[in-house]
């Protein structure tokens, strides 16, 4: 389970970076390392059919269905069925030392052991000693021990062999997206981003064409694409499109790619077609208020915590080549439109002041509006950074500042088009300090269209 979880995270720490855009998180890196390695880990272990023996050497593993005092060590060569027979095998702990051989099946057998003694499983195999680490014996039920001899040197033909299949010309072939490819769905900065962290797999000794390019059509919604760090050099982002172009190397190819996902209302929807076989599917969301995924791949879901930060995990079976994957997002958080509103506003505005100023055409009028266009702009940049501030924190005095620069940008756009005002009103202040009233909001007119603003 370690090095999975560990293989797991490496390979999404290039991106955990927030500073830039489209930029993997920490979160992601804690949910990838959390409970996704741990959910790989246990599908991987029922699919596999070869484990690899320098993972099993000497590990004890519980043995519940054997007698209590019951330990078995299997003796192998190089790998699991290459049995060794009638190899002696050694049991050793503080007073404890038996002794047996193993029978056609690699198999020694040790009973009687008292619970709670430590012992060790040794032997030595052509000049080689094996040992298993030290174990307790159970209170309860038994152990099996793997001993594998000649692990070094065929792991060292297994690289030889890789490495010449590696050099060898491409040949035909497909690639697939394995079992370690994941779906993560984060807010940032109010927009929702999602991220592919994808696995592209040979798994062929030699390198594979598979008679073109490998082409990932992103949303059509989607806006921001961009390859994450940590991508091989064999894919590349171009507007929505992912192209990622052969010979694929053996193993796995890593792509990361980030975008944003835009939405009106509470809810949206991601389809994305998949140009080779998906090996399983997982998605991840961050848990903000009341979101919640659905889809008719996704069979299982559930809620966690990754070191305090809540989301959703969901997973599905393997989708074929050419299949959609649809995830319905619902629950998003509505997004205030105070801002858009204000820009189309102010938009407007300007153009009425433009024509105004056209018609006009005072030189001492044009300077006059100069100034009220600055102090306008300031006044509504204040504006908007207020607005933002309050949608991250709990600004105390939000109502009364609000309704402060609301009513001197009335009475300046009322100066700008021309609209009657107090002939005897103070200059604007640049700045509106605190969230204290201005003089300009005292009046009784700016202040009542102060209150239908804000409404």
């Amino acid at each position: 389970m370690q090095d999975s979880a560990r293989d797991a995270a490496q390979s999404c720490q290039p991106g955990c970076r927030t500073a830039q855009p489209n930029a993997v998180s920490p979160l992601i890196c804690r949910i990838v390392f959390g409970v996704f390695a741990c959910f790989v880990l246990a599908v991987s272990v029922q699919a596999q059919n070869m484990p690899d023996p320098s993972q099993m050497s000497g590990v004890p593993l519980p043995a519940p269905e054997l007698a209590t005092g019951t330990v078995t060590v299997r003796v192998v060569r190089e790998r699991m069925g290459n049995n060794i027979a009638n190899q002696p095998v050694t049991i050793r702990g503080g007073q404890i030392e038996q002794r047996a051989r193993t029978d056609a099946q690699g198999r020694a057998v040790f009973t009687g052991l008292p619970p709670g003694a430590t012992v060790q499983a040794e032997t030595v195999v052509d000049g080689e000693m094996l040992t298993s680490d030290e174990f307790p014996v159970p209170a309860s039920g038994g152990t099996r021990v793997a001993l594998i001899a000649g692990i070094t040197e065929a792991q060292a033909r297994e690289r030889t062999a890789a490495e010449e299949a590696a050099r060898a010309p491409a040949r035909p072939g497909i690639v697939t997206f394995g079992g370690e490819t994941r779906i993560i769905l984060e807010f940032q900065d109010d927009n929702l981003q999602v991220f592919y962290i994808l696995d592209v797999v040979n798994g062929a000794r030699t390198p594979i064409d598979i008679g073109a390019p490998l082409v990932l059509e992103l949303p059509a919604a989607a806006t921001g694409a961009a390859s994450l760090d940590g991508s091989s050099p064999l894919a590349a982002v171009s507007s929505n499109r992912v192209t990622l172009t052969g010979p694929f190397p053996p193993g796995t190819t890593p792509v990361q790619v980030g975008y944003r996902m835009p939405w009106t209302g509470d809810r949206v929807r991601i389809e994305q077609r998949w140009p080779a076989a998906m090996e399983q599917v997982f998605v991840a969301a961050e848990k903000v208020g009341k979101l919640d995924l659905s889809s008719p791949q996704l069979t299982a879901q559930q809620e966690a915590n990754a070191r305090g930060a809540p989301f959703i995990m969901a997973t599905g079976p393997r989708l074929s080549a050419g299949s959609v994957l649809t995830i319905d997002v619902t629950g998003l958080p509505n997004r205030s439109t105070l801002l858009r509103d204000a820009g189309l506003t102010l938009a407007g505005l300007t153009l009425l002041v433009g024509a105004w100023a056209a018609w006009n055409g005072s030189p001492k009028r044009a300077g006059h509006e100069a100034q009220l266009k600055a102090r306008r702009e300031k006044l509504f940049g204040e504006l908007v950074a207020l607005e933002q501030h309050k949608r991250s924190s709990d600004h105390p005095r939000y109502a009364s500042r609000r309704q402060s620069l609301l009513s001197q940008l009335e009475r300046i756009t009322g100066e700008l088009d021309g609209a009657p005002g107090p002939a005897t009103a103070p200059p604007v202040p640049a700045t509106v300090s605190g969230g204290a009233p201005s003089t300009s909001a005292g009046s009784p007119r700016a202040a009542a269209r102060g209150e239908g603003a804000a409404r």
